[in-house]
């Protein structure tokens, strides 16, 4: 069996699970989230712990407890503290504004670029030069950090462009006559 799969995901105080047939919730108090539940993982709730068992013994059946253990605990850990990423702009003019559920960016092109938020992720711009992007669920965290980070990716001369705050840009020599 999966050594992820084998542990555990306990529930917090204040954190409510409930699985269906076809689905699992979790609701807390930094909002509701589901998963669809797949048939080849069973799930149990054990006084507070969760438990993902595979249905059978195949190799997908194995893999797939492993997975939905790591999604249902990302979802708890998402409802009680959130998740998050930080952008940085790097470039002479690049600065970003957050306008409620808009970023403005301007980063060397023509015209501004405007990017919208989906429903349950916030913006922040501490500094003109600092994006921090929040929410609940995981994977939409990350999605919208790699769609603004696409707008303007570092590119590898001056390393100038869109980054996440722990990536290193290695700097390649320019051509010499």
């Amino acid at each position: 069996m999966s050594r992820i799969g084998k542990m555990p995901v306990a529930i917090p105080a204040g954190v409510d699970v409930l699985i269906k047939d076809d689905q699992i919730s979790v609701k807390g108090t930094g909002g509701a989230l589901s998963l669809t539940q797949n048939t080849l993982v069973k799930v149990t709730n054990d006084a507070g712990k969760l438990s993902f068992q595979p249905a059978n013994d195949s190799r997908e059946a194995n893999a797939m407890s492993g997975t939905m253990r790591q999604l249902v605990n990302n979802m708890v850990v998402g409802v009680t503290k959130g998740f998050e990423k930080k952008l940085n702009l790097i470039g002479v003019g690049y600065k970003a504004q957050a306008q409620g559920a808009k970023l403005n960016l301007t980063v060397g092109y023509s015209h501004p670029v405007n990017k919208d938020m989906p429903a349950g992720i916030t913006v922040a711009t501490p500094t003109p030069t600092e994006i921090v992007i929040k929410g609940a669920d995981r994977q939409r965290v990350g999605q919208v950090a790699a769609e603004i980070r696409a707008i303007r990716p570092p590119e590898p001369y001056k390393g100038k462009g869109i980054r996440y705050s722990d990536e290193k840009i290695t700097i390649k020599e320019t051509k010499k006559k």
